[in-house]
């Protein structure tokens, strides 16, 4: 069903995990370029994991066209590439498992419902008893994780309402949800280490609290700070980020260096791709890594 992970004393395995739901923009690649060099700086794995479990979003190619995006800018991954949608059998077994053991309930709300109730759900249907059939299907969160020590944000405070909260697990359309899946990934892949956006801080905390749920060692985590093209205003594949330039890396990726706290010399974009990255991996820090969450892109530029 699951392998074992890895003590977080162990190797380093790390990973970036993006949607296909379109090109690579420059918020992708300070992710991407993150985690690469977080791996790569401790002699470990940087693994690829295309996470297209939501089917309705993924756009026909878009895997591809970031998996060259990659090998243009030098950030080759170990071992073999990953897809959620091959990987329906293992997210079915621990969802048995996870109802023989009563943990799962099915839930009727719509989101106008749960939004007149205050904006949260407030585990409505756990004494309905309601079939599974036509429903989704949330968790009973029986490990709530309201704070937790980031590597880069440091301590992080999630809203009490949130880390009780019993969430999805199953959508109501069939379609297994993110919180579930990228745990069990994590887990079947043995990663140790997690480097991704800022915008994933309150997940982390569910996702803690099913890592203690399934009795497996939950990986270290490092939030980096949002690009945004002003506040509030993720860059973002939704509101048409622009695609990085595939035939020129080096400018974007002396920019997201720069983004990631590096300073890069001024004869270094006389380099090549490979060059530019080995120096990169030398120099890289996490503790160099703004705290902010957010980060204009002009930052970069």
């Amino acid at each position: 069903m699951l392998t074992p992970a890895l003590s977080n004393h162990g190797s380093y395995r790390g990973r970036f995990a993006p949607s296909p739901s379109g090109p690579l923009h420059f918020g992708s690649l300070v992710a991407a370029l993150g985690s690469f060099l977080a791996a790569k700086s401790q002699q470990g794995k940087w693994l690829v994991r295309i996470e297209d479990i939501d089917t309705p979003r993924v756009v026909p190619g878009a895997d591809s066209d970031i998996l060259h995006t990659l090998e243009a800018y030098g950030l080759h991954w170990d071992e073999t590439v990953v897809y959620q949608s091959q990987r329906h059998a293992l997210y079915q077994d621990v969802l048995n498992a996870l109802q023989n053991q009563g943990l799962v309930y099915a839930c009727q709300c719509t989101r106008k419902e749960i939004k007149q109730r205050g904006g949260f759900y407030d585990n409505h249907c756990r004494a309905l008893h309601l079939p599974f059939a036509g429903n989704a299907l949330r968790l009973r969160q029986n490990f709530p994780v309201d704070t937790f020590k980031d590597q880069i944000q440091g301590q992080v405070h999630i809203p009490t309402n949130i880390a009780q909260e019993d969430y999805i697990i199953k959508r109501r359309d069939g379609l297994y949800a993110y919180q579930l899946v990228v745990v069990l990934d994590d887990i079947d892949q043995q990663i140790t280490h997690v480097v991704r956006g800022a915008d994933l801080l309150e997940p982390t905390a569910r996702q803690l609290g099913l890592f203690e749920q399934l009795k497996h060692p939950a990986p270290q985590y490092a939030h980096l700070p949002l690009v945004v093209t002003e506040p509030g205003l993720k860059l973002s594949k939704q509101n048409h980020a622009p695609a990085i330039d595939r035939c020129d890396p080096i400018p974007a990726t002396l920019a997201a260096l720069r983004f990631l706290g590096l300073s890069p010399p001024k004869d270094l974009d006389s380099l090549a791709i490979e060059d530019i990255l080995k120096w990169a991996i030398a120099s890289f820090s996490l503790q160099k890594i703004s705290k902010l969450t957010e980060k204009p892109l002009s930052d970069a530029y």
